[in-house]
């Protein structure tokens, strides 16, 4: 009778407790994804940021990717649910499924991303002939901005070759191959530029503060099925940039700790502090910049079709 009284409680138990949700969120060791990696870290510690904000039981598990296009991938695979990106690869995505599949909730951040040269031999646009470029992925902003920005300036540029050849390489292996003259330049995110520049000699060429360097996007369908924890992630992302923005020391600690741990090997304070000074953490967003990427994969030869933008940004 005890017996059956007892088990009798524990099923009521476990139907009133509501299930823990998992919500997989794509990020990469970038100090351009500031806020993925402060709440990744508070996550780590078993404080995180999105889990105390959603309303309801979530564990948030987190993707670290290289760059967009995987990130995109990811979408595609139904492996994540939101995703930190650049806004080059959602274009992409968008185009690539016809207007579905991906939307974008807010901006994240601006600039901290560089043209940078090997020594003197390069000081005009012209002298980008017969020079080797490289960035982080094949159609990944940096990727699009470099081939679009060759070809305004009248050097030609394929996928195999061209005036100038651009070489999609991972960021860690940028900065030994810029070390070791392998590459003339290179068109990549912090914490790559400042470390191109102190470890290896780079100099910024070219370089827009004001530039959308990452978006918050998200899986259409995860969107659909869950409005309101949706909306919820949103006002928590927006809540968590003004946090980066009011209290920068720690931001900055809690992402070089992070950085850290993803990597497996410890990252240098003073790296993430100079870094930062190329950032500017904003969550402000409109249908403007990605009219521009957009304009530039198809310059670039990424993308032929028409392509209607209007439902790409997501409104809760």
């Amino acid at each position: 009778m005890i017996w059956k009284l007892v088990t009798g409680l524990l099923g009521l138990s476990a139907a009133v407790l509501p299930a823990q949700q998992v919500v997989r969120v794509g990020l990469f060791p970038n100090v351009t994804h500031a806020q993925a990696l402060v709440a990744a870290n508070m996550s780590r510690e078993g404080n995180g940021w999105f889990e105390s904000r959603l309303g309801v039981p979530v564990k948030i598990e987190w993707m670290v990717y290289n760059a967009g296009p995987s990130a995109m991938e990811g979408i595609f695979t139904k492996a994540v649910d939101f995703t930190y990106v650049g806004p080059s690869p959602v274009v992409n995505a968008y185009a690539r499924a016809n207007g579905r599949d991906v939307r974008v909730l807010s901006g994240a951040m601006r600039g901290g991303e560089a043209l940078l040269v090997r020594g003197d031999g390069i000081t005009k646009p012209e002298d980008f002939r017969g020079k080797t470029i490289a960035t982080p992925q094949l159609g990944n902003t940096q990727d699009v901005e470099c081939r679009a920005w060759l070809i305004s300036h009248g050097i030609k540029v394929t996928l195999v070759g061209g005036d100038a050849r651009v070489i999609p390489t991972a960021n860690p292996d940028i900065l030994p191959l810029f070390q070791e003259g392998k590459i003339d330049a290179a068109w990549t995110v912090e914490p790559w530029v400042t470390r191109l520049m102190n470890e290896a000699g780079g100099k910024i060429f070219f370089a827009d503060r004001d530039a959308l360097t990452t978006v918050l996007a998200g899986r259409e369908e995860f969107l659909n099925d869950n409005p309101a924890l949706a909306a919820k992630f949103l006002a928590a992302h927006r809540e968590l940039t003004a946090w980066v923005l009011a209290n920068p020391e720690e931001a900055r600690k809690r992402i070089c700790d992070e950085l850290g741990a993803i990597m497996h090997k410890k990252m240098s304070r003073d790296l993430v502090d100079e870094a930062w000074t190329r950032l500017v953490p904003s969550d402000e967003i409109s249908a403007a910049p990605f009219e521009t990427f957009l304009a530039q994969a198809r310059q670039v030869g990424f993308l032929r079709a028409n392509v209607n933008l209007d439902k790409l940004i997501w409104h809760p």
